[in-house]
This record gives structure tokens, C-alpha cells and sequence, in this order.
């Protein structure tokens, strides 16, 4: 079996650096630290009103998943932004387009490099996650499923990443236009869907209720997948649904009722499209140009 020579020795690399056990060992020091303490608060109510809610066990798994969702859309942008932009800097990427390789190796190879890095992340951390195991309510297939939604994130973020270091030469702009790109992303589109049910109140059309066909824009939101996935294991979040209103009116559609299949075929298109337009950047032809 061929394996990709970039890939090959970006792991190399990475597993024989000392940042690269630091990063697992803070990650899951973060969310073992939210853990524990959001454990200690519970039994400090059930020691204080000896009632037992089993609702405030299930409490724990989304708080800590929804921690460890925040932290990916936080570390996958700065660990791909400077895998090209980085051997620019290094003037070793002229090296690697003599060789062999085309730029889709070059730029595949660095995303299975820095994807299995968020990987192992996420599978390290899921023993924190299976202490809700202890009380119940959550199945293997949940896990599972939330693994599917954080994967999805990552190849998302990464592939954002990826396009933009090949865009740009230097590794700091590259890092702050793909966190711009992922807060578009995730913030945008929830503020552009808030922002249409204003004006549809205003105007009063359909019933001044709802975001119309701009709630479509969500499936390029990875948050949207993630809170389908917590909404069909643990139920609906009232919370959300006080701040953003328009989440109750939904258009009826075959779309809505497979939410989730939709928005994670749509993800990955994306991202397929951002890595393509990296791909371009990186040949010599573009670069040249």
C-alpha cells in the first residue's frame, strides 16, 4: 500500500515533537477540569437537597461535548493554517514541487497529517465523555454519532485551513483569514438567519414568523449538525429557541427531515471545493501567474 510521502513524514515529525504530546495532554487536562467540577457541582446539589435528577447527569455529556466541540473549531484552523504557508517561509516548497509529487499529494498529505492529530484528540478525550456512562441515558451509537459530527468539523476546518496557507504567504495572515472563514461560518450564518426574521417580522411576511429559505444557509454551519446530533440524543434546547426564535418555524421540507445527512453532505462538498481551490494555488502555473 503507497502511502503519501508528505503525510508519512509530517507524522513523523509530529509524534517525535514534545508539542505534539503537550497539546494532547492540556486538551484533555481542559475538559477533564470541566468535567470533574461540573460533576462536583451536582453532587454538591444532591448532598444539599438530597434529590436525584438524572436530567443534570445528561447535563454533563453535552456541556463537556459542547466544550470539546469549541475547542476543535479553535485548534484545527491553527494547525493547518501553516502546513503550506509554512514551507514557503522555509523555502521548501519549490523543493517539493520538483519532486515527484503533485500539489494534490502535497496538499492531501498535509491534511491527513494535521486530521490525524485532531483524531487522536478526539479519541483520547472520549473517556471524559463516557462518564455520563456511569449514570446512563447515552448509548454507544450517540458516541458514535457525535464522532461522525466532530470528524465532519474537523475535515471542515482543516480543508479551511489547508485553502487558506496556500493562498498565503505568511502563517500568521493565513491563520487569521481561516479563523475569519470558520466564524463566517459558524457566526454568520446564524446572524444572517436572525437578521432575515427581523426583517420578515417587519414586513410581515408569512406571519412575521421564521427566517424563510435563508434557514438553508445553516447546513454549512458545522454548529447546526452538532446541535442536531445533541437534539436527537438528549431532546430540544429551550434556550437556544429563547434566543433565536425563528430555530421554531422551520420550512417543511424532505431537507429538514434528514437535517442532519443534508448538512454533512453539504460540508464535505465544501470542503472538497476548498481543498480543490488550495490544490490551485499550490501549482507552479498558478504561482507563476
Amino acid at each position: 500500500m503507497k502511502i503519501n510521502p508528505v503525510y508519512k513524514q509530517e507524522t513523523k515529525v509530529s509524534a517525535r515533537s514534545f508539542r505534539f504530546p503537550l497539546v494532547i495532554f492540556l486538551f484533555n487536562c481542559i475538559l477533564a477540569l470541566v468535567a470533574l467540577l461540573d460533576m462536583y457541582s451536582m453532587i454538591t446539589q444532591v448532598k444539599r437537597t438530597a434529590e436525584i435528577q438524572y436530567s443534570s447527569f445528561l447535563s454533563l455529556y453535552i456541556f463537556v461535548a459542547t466544550v470539546e466541540f469549541t475547542l476543535l473549531l479553535f485548534l484545527v484552523p491553527a494547525i493547518t493554517a501553516g502546513t503550506i504557508s509554512g514551507e514557503r517561509e522555509r523555502q521548501t516548497l519549490d523543493l517539493m514541487l520538483t519532486t515527484s509529487m503533485s500539489p494534490t499529494d502535497i496538499v492531501l498529505g498535509k491534511l491527513l497529517a494535521s486530521l490525524s492529530t485532531v483524531l487522536l484528540l478526539i479519541v483520547s478525550s472520549f473517556p471524559i465523555i463516557a462518564l455520563v456512562f456511569i449514570y446512563g441515558g447515552v448509548m454507544v451509537k450517540d458516541i458514535a454519532l457525535l464522532l461522525l459530527c466532530y470528524g465532519m468539523t474537523a475535515l471542515l476546518t482543516g480543508s479551511i485551513g489547508i485553502f487558506c496557507s496556500s493562498s498565503f504567504k505568511k502563517t500568521t495572515i493565513a491563520t487569521v483569514v481561516s479563523y475569519c472563514l470558520t466564524a463566517a461560518l459558524v457566526i454568520g450564518t446564524v446572524a444572517v438567519n436572525h437578521l432575515a426574521s427581523l426583517l420578515l417580522r417587519v414586513t410581515a411576511v408569512q406571519g412575521g414568523r421564521g427566517s424563510g429559505n435563508f434557514f438553508y444557509l445553516l447546513l454549512l454551519n458545522p454548529a447546526s449538525t452538532f446541535r442536531t446530533v445533541l437534539n436527537s440524543q438528549i431532546g430540544s434546547q429551550a434556550m437556544l429557541e429563547n434566543f433565536f426564535p425563528w430555530l421554531l418555524y422551520k420550512p417543511e421540507s424532505l431537507i429538514i427531515e434528514h437535517w442532519f445527512i443534508a448538512g454533512l453532505g453539504v460540508q464535505f462538498a465544501l470542503s472538497v471545493l476548498f481543498l480543490r481551490l488550495a490544490v490551485e494555488k499550490v501549482k507552479p502555473c498558478k504561482r507563476m501567474r
